[in-house]
Formats: C-alpha cells, structure tokens, sequence
C-alpha cells in the first residue's frame, strides 16, 4: 500500500471536467511534482490530495486514499481532523494568504490556539521556534510584525512554518516561489527542501516551472487539460520526454538567443537623478533611465531594490524627491494629475496581477471602451470597429468581449490589460512583472504578441521583470538594480556576456536551470 494513492479521479466543476481518469501514487518521503498550463489541473489534483475541492467543484468517481484513509469517505469532522493534524497547504500568494490586520505570530499559531489552550507567551515561544528553524531574521522581533512589514520572500517561509505547526505527513506546496525574484526564490526552494527532509514527510510541489521542479522532485506528473500527459522520475522527464508537450515545456527552458542590440533612437522618457520615497522612507537613489522609441529595456533586480517604485514615478503616480522625469526633452508634471490627458494617454501602464487590474463586475467590452471613449473620442460604429480591431491585435476572439474577467484565463484577462493600454495609442508601455504568474507556454505567448506590438507600432517597453531568461531573449537593454540603486546598465547581450558588478553575477548564477543537482551546487557555492 502507498502512503498516498489516487485512481481513476474524475473531478467536474457543473459540466466542466477538471480531472479526468487521474491515477497517481507516492510514498512517504516522496516530493511528486506537478506541473502544466494554466487550467491543467495542477492545485485541483493537489487539494483533492488532503481531500479538499473548490466550491462548485465534485468528485463524480475514482478514490483518493491517505495512509489507507479513504478521503472521500470521510465526514467533514473527519476531513477538519485531518487538515488539523496530517496534511498541511502552502498557498502561492502569501500576502493574500495572511490578514494584514493581526501580527504574524498571531497568524502562525492560530491553528495551535483553536486546538487547546495556549498562553500568549508559549504561542510566542512556538512562533519564534518556528521562525528560527526556517532561518528568518530575530525572531523576537519577527513575531510581532504584521506581514506588510516583511519581505515577499520572509512571508513565503512565515507560510511554511505556519504549514509545519502540527508536523504533517503531506505538505502541498502551490506554486510557492512564482511571485519571488531569483535570489529569494533559490533560499525558499532551499527551506522547502530542508524542511521536507527534516520532517520525513511526504510533499506535493506544483510549479509551472520545469527548472523549478526538477530541482526538488523525486518524480513529475505533467498535466495538460485536466489529464496526465506522462509521469516518471524527475531525470528521466528531463532527460528523454516522451510527449510533444513536454519536449516543448523542457524546450521552453533551454537558453535562448538574444533579442539584439538596441536601436540607436532618441530617448522618448528620460529619468534624470531620481530620488524617491514612501513617508520616511527613501527607496531610490539618484536613478538615471532612458527608454527609446523601438527599445525594450528590462528593469531587472530582488524584491524590494524599488523597480516598480521607479516605473509608477514615470507613470506619474509618485512624485519624486529629487531629480526629472522628461518626455522627448521636455519636464513632466511630478503627479499625474497635473499630466494633460495627451500625456497620460502616452504613457500606459500593464500591472503585474490582471485578476486586480481588471474590475469583476465590468466586461471586457466595458474595459476596453473607456480609453477609446476618453483619450479618442471615438462612439458608435467607430468604436465598435476599434474593439474589433484590439480584441484581433490581441489574438482575442471578438466573442469575449462581452465576458466578464472571470470567465477567462489568466493569459486571456492579461491580453485584456494589453488591449486596453494599446487602446490608447501610448508612445510607451510600461510592463510590471506582467508575465509572473503565467506558465511557461502562455509566458511565450505573451512575450511574442508584446514583441510584435512593440515592432509594429515603434513603441517603447519598460519590462520589469525578476525572470532572466525572459530578459535574455526579450529585452534590447537591461538595467539591474540594488538596494534602490542602478549597479549596472547596458545592452543585455553585453551585460550578461560580461557582468561587471559581483551583484549582477550573483543574480545570473541564480536563474534555476533543468540540470540536475544544480540548486546543490548553487547552495554549496553559497556556504
């Protein structure tokens, strides 16, 4: 008998199948790694794994089995015993996944409170406990913080300790790193795998990055459609795909040449000795930044080196401290209410989360018409004809235009936000992480219809990204950026050829590749 056994699963959401036919089986001390596209079916299978479905969603045959325990069998009391006590969920968004309201320590032992009697002093000796066996910094002072005040990658490894309260025997990890910049992403991939190999427990690892997962899988089931393309052991899957989808998801990976050099153009935005701040504190130091008509220039660097930070100051929604932002030689207005709508129109700004972008209660239709209606003018059959033309810019099918943002993908809702930028005809795009949370086959597709775009039209790109792989092959020219300030800047072929900066050299030996034992030299070179 295995510790975990899945046969035959079939999950339906109404109509719709989600799993179909699903058999899979893993033993305690496995890592089994999922992986596919968006609506693959990844966390339905991972949920369904510690007997969770999402409302609306039904298991209409098949079993699921946990040390010998039918889950399905199971009450709802059983299934809250269960959850309490054995198996343990790591979401993706640990920011979503905390309420800002209460402190962390609060958050962490939550769980511990509910199941018995415990002293404030003693949930803050569990916290710290916890904290300290993850590595987080002063674990006193960590415990009393609230999770704004911590970094992405701190929050990440709070969730995994909020995870390993009770010792469970399965962990599901939901694509844990995705929303993480490289460095960090590697010392939580070296948490989880120390945490996993502590504890003896059994891990379920869903990523959309093949790197990733082959860095802490034992075995990978790749997923497509709701069924399994093929699993076997992690090396094999790497090495001799069998199935056209995954040579092309192990493709992906490969690296890639560069996009070339960048046009020699007059700048169209200059940023010249920027400082800026949020209330007391100072987060960019004397920024200098050009973006040229045709060029795509990455702003690359960690969480928290103030990438976006610089990208909402030209967008003017942060007025800076100190220096000037200029479009074709001539001062913007700090704030981008004192910006006329000409200007605001030319500079278009694509957000990294569509789901947030997006208003749920609008159309697509509605989405797209505002721009139209703003910045041209444009009503009636005019702007019907303009819709049409974005939704077939945008390799959108007209028929979605009267959608709601819920009834599409997340690549879909993210080719939304495009067409509703281009709607406004901008001389620059600014692009904030906005291919993060997308697997790696919508990731290319993205990629390619922004490089056609910027072809087509002479536009200028500020691509913030903490990928560098996309960076390589995407980006004419790279600025990379520390600590709020620009380390090193050049064309990215140049930069990435010969990196000057023993920063920029530590972020390039960062970026996770499908070879086998690399994660253990990184972390041996590290010691």
């Amino acid at each position: 008998m295995s510790f975990l056994e899945i046969e035959n699963l079939l999950v339906k959401a109404g109509d719709k199948t989600l799993l179909s036919n699903i058999s899979v089986r893993m033993e305690k001390g496995e890592v089994l790694g999922l992986i596919g596209e968006s609506g693959a079916g990844k966390s339905t299978l991972g949920l369904a794994s510690i007997g969770f479905l999402r409302p609306g969603c039904r298991v209409a045959s098949g079993e699921v089995r946990l040390m010998g325990q039918s889950l399905l069998a199971m009450s709802q009391e059983e299934l809250r015993q269960l959850r309490q006590r054995k198996v343990a969920y790591v979401a993706q968004s640990a920011a979503a996944a905390f309420n800002p309201f209460y402190r962390l320590e609060d958050q962490v032992t939550e769980l511990r409170a509910l199941q018995k009697q415990v002293s404030r002093p003693e949930r803050r000796d569990i916290a710290c406990s916890l904290f300290e066996r993850l590595q987080l910094p002063d674990p006193e002072k960590f415990c009393r913080k609230y999770p704004h005040q911590v970094s992405g990658g701190q929050l990440q490894r709070a969730m995994i300790a909020m995870a390993l309260l009770n010792d469970p025997e399965l962990i599901v990890f939901d694509e844990p790193t995705t929303a993480l910049d490289v460095t960090t992403q590697m010392e939580v991939l070296r948490v989880i795998r120390h945490v996993i190999s502590e504890q003896q427990c059994a891990a379920i690892y869903v990523s959309h990055d093949l790197a990733v997962i082959s860095q802490i899988s034992d075995r990978i089931v790749v997923l497509r459609n709701g069924e399994i393309v093929e699993q076997d052991e992690t090396r094999r899957i790497i090495e001799q795909p069998a199935q056209d989808y995954t040579r092309a998801l192990v493709a992906h990976r490969k690296v890639g040449e560069f996009a070339g050099q960048p046009p020699e153009a007059n700048a169209v935005i200059e940023a010249r000795s920027l400082d800026l701040g949020y209330g007391a504190n100072k987060v960019v130091s004397n920024v200098d930044l050009q973006i040229a008509c045709g060029e795509i220039v990455a702003l690359v660097g960690e969480s928290g080196s103030g990438k976006t930070t610089v990208a909402r100051s030209i967008a003017g929604l942060l007025p800076p401290r100190a220096g000037t932002i200029s479009m074709n030689g001539k001062k913007l207005a700090d704030n981008i209410d004192h910006r006329a709508d000409d200007i605001r129109r030319r500079i278009q700004f694509i957000h990294q989360l569509p789901d947030v972008a997006l208003n749920p209660r609008q159309t697509v239709r509605t989405a797209l018409s505002r721009p139209l209606r703003k910045f041209l003018k444009l009503s009636g059959p005019s702007l019907q004809d303009r819709l049409n033309a974005l939704m077939d810019e945008v390799e959108l099918s007209r028929e979605l235009l009267d959608r709601y943002p819920g009834a599409l993908s997340g690549g879909q809702k993210q080719r939304v936000c495009i067409a509703r930028c281009l709607a406004a005809e901008p001389d620059i795009l600014i692009c904030d992480e906005v291919t993060s949370a997308l697997d790696a086959l919508v990731e290319d597709s993205i990629l390619k219809l922004l490089w056609r775009l910027q072809q087509q039209r002479d536009i200028g790109i500020l691509f913030i990204t903490h990928n560098l792989g996309v960076t390589r092959r995407f980006a004419h020219s790279v600025v990379i950026m520390e600590r709020g300030k620009i380390v090193e800047q050049g064309s990215t072929e140049d930069v990435f050829a010969d990196p000057k900066q023993d920063y920029t050299k530590r972020l390039l030996a960062s970026e996770p590749t499908t070879r086998r034992g690399w994660l253990d030299d990184q972390l041996a070179a590290k010691v």
